[in-house]
């Protein structure tokens, strides 16, 4: 953002904490004054996975209006905590915080550091965070309610960071265990829950040693199955 696009910005987010003030005041919607930080969690998380898909199509159009609306559920859930009787905070102080926030862990731009490349950027971002909240491990406020390939891959990230290995911590399956046996992934037991998980784990594994994203590639994957499933649909309906 240029210094010259910064004011209509500014007007644009001004403009939108006015609408949510007149919908949450007294004589504005009854929906949106009834909602709370609890009520509000399902719509947030619809908002990221359609910013998701707009990323994924390429989609400039799309992704314009779900940023828009992933902007609304910040500016909504500030506008919630603004009403809290004894801990009350705002947009502004959201505001305020995340960027403070962004000058501490960018010491190489904000200060006298000197980093490597963007590698070294995120090993130093985890170090200072895990200075900043006091953590006894570098594992520490991964969230638990990340769907399980995504989180796995966030551990694996972390330990790497951390020059931790990961198999020294956990005995995984070999590649030949995972693609050269029976069954699914080289599990003999399809109802082997312990050893599906294991196998997808290692799967997780070698994403992220190729620096592939599993979640995405997996929805990749599934897309690509339902649109042979749509084809083989429709040309069974013309037979």
């Amino acid at each position: 953002m240029t210094a010259t696009d910064r004011p209509a910005a500014l007007a644009a987010v001004e403009d939108l904490v006015a609408v949510m003030d007149r919908l949450r005041s007294p004589g504005g919607c009854p929906w949106d004054a009834a909602q709370t930080h609890a009520s509000l969690l399902p719509y947030a998380v619809e908002e990221v996975y359609e910013v998701v898909e707009a990323v994924e199509h390429d989609d400039r159009a799309a992704l314009c209006e779900e940023l828009g609306d992933l902007l609304l559920q910040v500016v909504f859930h500030a506008r919630v905590a603004q009403e809290h009787q004894t801990e009350p905070f705002g947009l502004a102080e959201v505001a305020a915080g995340v960027a403070a926030k962004l000058r501490h862990r960018h010491p190489h731009v904000f200060g006298d550091a000197v980093v490597a490349d963007a590698e070294d950027v995120h090993r130093r971002w985890e170090e200072i965070k895990k200075a900043e909240k006091a953590r006894a491990s570098v594992l520490d406020g991964i969230p638990a309610g990340l769907p399980a390939l995504a989180r796995a891959q966030k551990v694996l990230g972390r330990a790497r960071r951390a020059g931790l290995s990961v198999d020294d911590a956990h005995s995984l399956p070999s590649a030949s265990e995972v693609t050269g046996g029976t069954g699914v992934a080289g599990v003999h037991d399809p109802g082997d829950a312990s050893g599906l998980g294991r196998a997808l784990l290692e799967i997780a594994v070698a994403a992220e040693a190729a620096g592939v994203d599993a979640e995405a590639a997996l929805r990749t994957a599934v897309r690509d199955l339902e649109a042979a499933l749509r084809r083989a649909e429709a040309a069974d309906d013309r037979d």
